[in-house]
């Protein structure tokens, strides 16, 4: 029997106390085998949690860069069920990472409610040496064997043996293992092997830290600055106000993640191990069978932590990173001000929200796509440029002041949407579509921000900052039921059913940008084109945010 100094419980024999050390000893194999590491004090855990969030901050960029360069067309090659595949797999792999971004929201609460400020900052990609555990190593890699490894090598449960990609993922012999003691005041990296070994630790930190302090003492953050299913519109949003809760928020991540209730096949580790079984049959089928753009990590400016990463020197290649770079660091400064919010309105909050998901949906996804048809320029012939995801400030972006932070955050969407008309495409057809099409959408952001600003300045009995352009309001309400679920017809739903549902919200949200292009293109609905007002309608209405 243990007698409780390797971290397992003498009674037990499990690998700490919590209930996923629990559920993971009772999923059998060598789930129990890491003893979680020492959180002694509140820094600690802040500390570790901070960890928690640049790695699923990280990971989710690592996805959204794989899926983007799968291929998308039959003029690229592909056709019948070499496509449907690609789709399926970009699909999926963009699912995953949406939850990824559910994980992050999950730490933020769990910061938030022990009265932490929120941790959106990461290191530019690759991670540098030491920047986490030697098992973990985060870099940007093209849909493939080698990725599919890398991520399966991450999101492993616990205790099971896999080497991961080669090149990629493994530890080294040489490196040491920190060892902490319980009076180390300073806290400071500790090694996990998996992601669940990390999760475990910080929830034996939970346990221990309500134990010591009392609950009360220790879930000290404002309520109102949780993020909750309602808010944010993720029914697994946990909102974080004690321990239960904490465990539970932490519960959703691994169950996700590497599935942690036994039904792996779910996880984010079951779906990369399907889509690898799928993709190595069908390259043994067909050899030649290549669903991938001849995609490379490249960056517009020198990484600061590797000077051997090659630039993107095309000139439409670097001017449209540099949009989408741009537009990924308003994406994480509107994330900032969100989870620290204590005074937005409800309205203020929503409309935080909404931009969200329109800077990911409506600006980072059709430039990631676009991206990838673009050549790097001379370093790397052949081969095309990505979303490099570099970050031009080491801190955190938050601005904490919430009536500057709103005319900074319009100011950068309006210098942005501004950046599109000293974009030279050339005979690039497409590309210009695209940039357009993101010029508007950040343009409609802007202007709601610059809404909310006016109101703002009335309450504090100021006049708007010079320059701040108030829209028009508008007179017609854009809401699903009574604008937009008229626009489908029966026969439209019918057709659509095998895929999902156009009279349902849930299911046109979530699809509402494939079936915006689809109705551009003329290929939906199946019996005749929709008119411009039809059109404009739709594409108002995800502007806005696409309200209920």
């Amino acid at each position: 029997m243990s007698n409780g100094l390797d971290g397992k419980d003498p009674n037990t024999g499990i690998a700490g106390t919590g209930r996923l050390a629990e559920l993971l000893h009772l999923r059998g194999g060598q789930a129990a085998a890491e003893a979680p590491f020492v959180i002694e004090h509140r820094e600690a855990l802040v500390y570790m949690l901070c960890q928690a969030a640049e790695l699923e901050h990280g990971i989710m960029c690592q996805y959204m860069f794989a899926a983007y360069s799968l291929k998308q067309t039959a003029e690229e090659g592909l056709s019948g069920e070499a496509l449907e595949k690609a789709a399926h797999w970009r699909r999926t792999i963009l699912h995953v990472a949406t939850e990824e971004m559910l994980h992050l929201a999950l730490v933020q609460n769990l910061l938030a409610a022990i009265g932490a400020a929120p941790h959106l900052s990461r290191p530019n990609l690759p991670a540098p040496a030491h920047h986490f555990p030697a098992g973990v190593n985060l870099l940007l890699v093209p849909f493939g064997e080698a990725a599919l490894e890398h991520f399966i090598f991450l999101e492993r449960p616990e205790g099971l043996p896999f080497a991961g990609a080669e090149g990629i993922d493994g530890l080294p012999d040489d490196e040491p293992t920190p060892v902490i003691d319980a009076d180390d005041i300073v806290p400071q990296a500790q090694d996990f092997a998996t992601i669940s070994h990390l999760y475990r630790s910080i929830e034996e930190g939970f346990a221990h830290l309500a134990e010591k302090y009392g609950e009360d003492r220790l879930f000290v953050g404002p309520p109102r600055a949780q993020a909750t299913p309602e808010s944010f519109g993720l029914p697994e949003l946990v909102a974080v106000t004690d321990l239960a809760s904490a465990r539970e928020a932490i519960d959703t991540i691994l169950e996700q993640g590497e599935g942690a209730r036994g039904a792996w096949e779910t996880s984010h580790f079951g779906q990369f191990v399907a889509i690898l079984a799928e993709y190595r049959a069908m390259r043994a089928e067909d050899p030649d069978f290549d669903p991938v753009r001849p995609v490379a990590f490249a960056t517009v400016r020198r990484n600061e932590y590797d000077a051997s990463i090659p630039r993107i020197t095309d000139p439409l290649a670097a001017r449209c990173a540099d949009l989408f770079n741009v537009s990924y660091e308003i994406l994480v400064q509107v994330l900032e001000r969100y989870f620290a919010h204590t005074d937005e309105t409800d309205e203020e909050l929503a409309t935080l929200v909404r931009t969200t998901h329109q800077l990911m949906g409506g600006v980072l996804a059709p430039l990631g796509g676009v991206l990838t048809t673009l050549p790097v320029g001379e370093a790397l012939p052949g081969r095309s440029a990505a979303p490099s995801f570099e970050v031009f400030y080491q801190d955190d972006d938050l601005l904490p002041h919430r009536f500057s932070a709103w005319i900074l955050i319009e100011e950068r969407l309006r210098d942005v949407a501004a950046l599109v008309d000293h974009i030279d495409v050339g005979t690039a057809v497409h590309v210009g579509e695209v940039l357009r099409t993101a010029q508007q959408r950040l343009t409609s952001i802007a202007d709601g921000f610059a809404v909310h600003i006016a109101a703002q300045a009335e309450e504090q009995h100021a006049e708007p900052s010079a320059g701040i352009r108030i829209p028009e309001e508008r007179s017609t309400a854009m809401v699903f039921e009574s604008t937009i679920k008229p626009l489908f017809r029966q026969k439209d739903r019918e057709a659509m059913r095998f895929a999902f549902d156009l009279w349902s919200y849930d299911d046109v949200s979530a699809h509402a940008d494939a079936i915006l292009q689809r109705v551009e293109d003329g290929s939906m609905p199946c019996d005749g084109t929709w008119s411009d007002e039809q059109q404009q309608t739709f594409r108002r209405w995800i502007d806005e945010g696409m309200p209920a």
